[in-house]
């Protein structure tokens, strides 16, 4: 394939005559398509003296064979190709938590998540800040800072959005989720993360005050799931923090309730060391290995999850799954049916209380995100135009044979877990012969 400049050097001086705006949706088209079929970009147009709309008719039917609305540009998304090569990642072989300096806020000093850390990371620098707010008033945040959020992590007094409902995106069915928003960051690295458009992040912020979060939820009542999970993984942080036995202690006595930890991990000791409740639900994010070792750094592989999963329904919980983002290839079928029939197999499918369903989707601006923190990674490849919400996805035809395929799959092997989709429009779930029933008990 051709380098972004390499492509903007040849589209400048082949079509010179074309304005900017042409000459950038060439670049983006030229671009995608020398790093989908690894070609270089020059060899892509026979013939560049044709008019504009040949071209680029040509182009579009090039990149998005399959997508019928490509030739329209209607639902097509071309911006600007700016990579740097400096904001790309590191994924390296190093412990996923092993901050560099940990701040903590005034008022957490005696604090026993403080003492927490203190403890897993002797030698470490700890420096007293007086607010988090007022610490990082003025400074400005780019992708090289998120890069770098596993060193600085920041221990504070949480004083808003305890608990609050799932901002569902709009024009999808919502299923009612509530989210507990406990950590903000998450130190695994997922190339398709949401949280890379947080880009002003300071880095991973962990809160000392758990009690406030229980007093705040005291208040609330009535037949709810609620999780966390939403700003960072459940448990990653659970080793040092302690926080899940806790919670399930806190959420046993509200047996209205159902409580919702997700992970990608394998760090489940102190819940499984704790005695379970039935409204507890530990889940696990699932994707097909070879999927998990490209785009899942430092995450426990496909293997060790489900056997984690097995060791909590061991110890007497119920367990979830979530298929999010099942992403659309040449293999996809055979990969996530393997993945599906590895849960039937390995655990009883009475305690597999439910399995959600998620197409990749992501906001237009995480797209160059993406591109500049992992060039190389192929999940920008596949056809995702601009869907209902505006964010970009596979076609409806797509999503909904997608989610009809797996969940016939699932109800092959068991009708107990009850299926749902995530972030769906209507028409995509009538589509796919599921009907929303969400009664979280």
């Amino acid at each position: 394939m051709s380098s972004p400049e390499e492509i903007k050097l040849y589209v400048g001086s082949k079509f010179a005559r074309y304005g900017i705006n042409k000459q950038r949706e060439l670049a983006r088209l030229l671009f995608e398509i020398s790093k989908r079929e690894s070609v270089p970009a020059g060899s892509i147009i026979e013939d560049a003296s044709r008019v504009y709309p040949v071209i680029k008719k040509e182009l579009l039917a090039r990149r998005y064979p399959g997508s019928a609305p490509a030739s329209s540009m209607k639902d097509v998304y071309l911006p600007a190709v700016d990579i740097d090569p400096a904001n790309e990642a590191r994924v390296e072989k190093s412990p996923v938590i092993s901050p560099s300096v940990i701040y903590y806020e005034e008022g957490t000093a005696d604090s026993a998540v403080l003492g927490d850390f203190r403890k897993h990371f002797p030698g470490k620098e700890f420096i007293r800040i007086p607010r988090l707010r007022d610490h990082i008033r003025g400074n400005r945040y780019g992708i090289r800072d998120y890069n770098s959020r596993r060193d600085v992590f920041y221990i504070v007094n949480e004083k808003y959005d305890f608990f609050k409902k799932c901002p569902c995106t709009k024009n999808c069915v919502c299923c009612g989720y509530y989210i507990f928003n406990l950590y903000f960051g998450c130190p695994y690295e997922c190339t398709y993360c949401f949280l890379q458009e947080y880009t002003n992040s300071p880095g991973i912020i962990i809160p000392a005050n758990l009690d406030a979060y229980f007093g705040s939820f005291r208040h609330e009542r009535g037949h709810i799931r609620l999780g966390t999970g939403e700003f960072s993984d459940s448990l990653i942080l659970d080793s040092v923090t302690g926080f899940s036995s806790k919670i399930i202690d806190f959420f046993r006595n509200y047996p209205e309730v159902v409580f919702e930890f997700k992970t990608k991990g394998n760090n489940i000791e102190n819940i499984i060391r704790t005695e379970p409740a039935p409204n507890i639900v530990v889940s696990w994010s699932l994707n097909p290995q070879k999927f998990i070792e490209r785009n899942e750094f430092y995450s426990a592989d496909l293997a060790g999850r489900i056997s984690a999963a097995v060791r909590c329904v061991e110890a007497g919980y119920d367990v979830g799954f979530h298929f999010d983002p099942v992403v659309y290839g040449v293999n996809w079928k055979r990969e996530y049916r393997e993945v599906v029939d590895m849960i039937f197999d390995s655990i009883d499918a009475d305690r597999v209380r439910w399995i959600s369903l998620g197409t990749f989707r992501f906001s237009r601006e995480l797209k160059k995100v993406i591109e500049n923190r992992f060039p190389r990674s192929d999940i920008l490849d596949g056809e995702l135009l601009i869907g209902f919400d505006g964010k970009l996805r596979y076609t409806d035809d797509v999503r909904a044979g997608i989610y009809s395929d797996m969940a016939k799959w699932i109800k092959h092997r068991s009708s107990r877990p009850y299926v749902y989709l995530c972030m769906e429009s209507k028409k995509v779930w009538e589509a796919s012969g599921l009907k929303p029933v969400f009664t979280w008990k």
